[in-house]
């Protein structure tokens, strides 16, 4: 799916932005998708995601909201068939260095017009830590992300850096003084877009200050024999096979406990 020299830039700076893997058409449809299912759920449910870090630290963030929703694939069949679309599969498989993807979790994101919640820099690994740091996420724009509408921004190569001590206030984070936001690089983004970047990147967003929301929907996978160290962040649909096989399955009822 990838060519060599986009693997490469993968592997020197921990992230990689595809440009229009999915049409504009198809980002269009499944932005629609989005914003439906927020209106079904925002019935029954609280969908505010935004960390208390966030409120504490940034000043312009103490009356924002940010929409969001796991297992999307559980409330809608065009994510389920978004999932196993080779486009994304195939270049999960390029950059994980395996044949073989499996889903950890999907997660919904709607930064709403002018009070979209910022996230602080941070990695993912504190979340979710594996033993062979294969893990990645798969960010897809359903609509523009410009950096008005806090678009994701990246410190480029510290994946290299291993996993970082981060602060547990309100969400896990890095210290704000060693690691502002102002100081990561912006990753705007068209719709149809997919970012890709390893769980050891450190990334966040800003506020979305535009008139327009921001929608993206994250797909987080790893190589089904990286093993988590810790039995944390379960979802339904973790252990999916998106491609290949999963070497290490044991038939129901052997499972390890």
């Amino acid at each position: 799916m990838l060519t060599k020299e986009q693997v490469a830039f993968y592997q020197e700076h921990g992230y990689l932005l595809v440009e229009r893997l999915l049409t504009q058409r198809e980002a269009q449809e499944l932005r629609q998708e989005c914003h439906a299912l927020a209106q079904r759920l925002s019935i029954h449910t609280d969908m505010d995601a935004t960390w208390g870090s966030a409120r504490k630290t940034v000043a312009q963030a103490k009356h924002t909201t940010i929409l969001h929703c796991h297992n999307v694939q559980f409330y809608s069949a065009a994510f389920s068939r978004l999932l196993v679309d080779e486009r994304l599969t195939g270049a999960a498989a390029d950059l994980i260095g395996s044949p073989n993807v499996q889903l950890h979790h999907t997660k919904m994101f709607i930064k709403p017009p002018e009070k979209g919640s910022p996230f602080p820099l941070h990695q993912d690994y504190p979340f979710f830590p594996h033993e062979r740091q294969s893990m990645m996420a798969a960010i897809f724009h359903f609509d523009d992300a410009p950096l008005e509408k806090g678009c994701v921004c990246v410190v480029p190569g510290s994946h290299k850096l291993g996993p970082l001590e981060h602060q547990a206030e309100g969400s896990w984070h890095l210290p704000l003084e060693q690691y502002p936001l102002e100081s990561a690089l912006a990753c705007p983004a068209r719709a149809g877009d997919v970012l890709f970047l390893s769980y050891l990147t450190i990334h966040g967003s800003g506020l979305n200050v535009s008139h327009e929301a921001r929608t993206t929907l994250l797909v987080q996978m790893r190589d089904p024999t990286d093993l988590p160290t810790q039995q944390v962040h379960k979802s339904r649909g973790q252990g999916m096979m998106l491609r290949g096989i999963d070497p290490i399955a044991l038939p129901k009822g052997h499972e390890e406990t």
